[in-house]
């Protein structure tokens, strides 16, 4: 059984906390997208749970946001 990746509650968990810290930080999607080195549209599809993550990019995206990759499993 497939699951839609914006069905998945650590998707939007995931979402919320790198959209959060990324506004924080005064960040645009494409500031994040160059400091992490991924696609300015990735990162627009992570914050609209239309892209499930991989772990390689978790750790990328923590450390261009600095915080902690497990930071951004947790849950308010």
């Amino acid at each position: 059984m497939s699951i839609r990746p914006e069905d998945c509650k650590l998707v939007r968990v995931f979402a919320t906390n790198v959209r959060q810290r990324r506004v924080d930080l005064g960040l645009s999607q494409e500031d994040l997208a160059e400091k992490a080195g991924v696609h300015r549209t990735y990162v627009g599809m992570l914050e609209r749970c239309e892209k499930n993550v991989t772990i390689y990019n978790i750790e990328r995206i923590a450390t261009a946001l600095n915080i902690e990759p497990s930071t951004l499993l947790k849950e308010d």
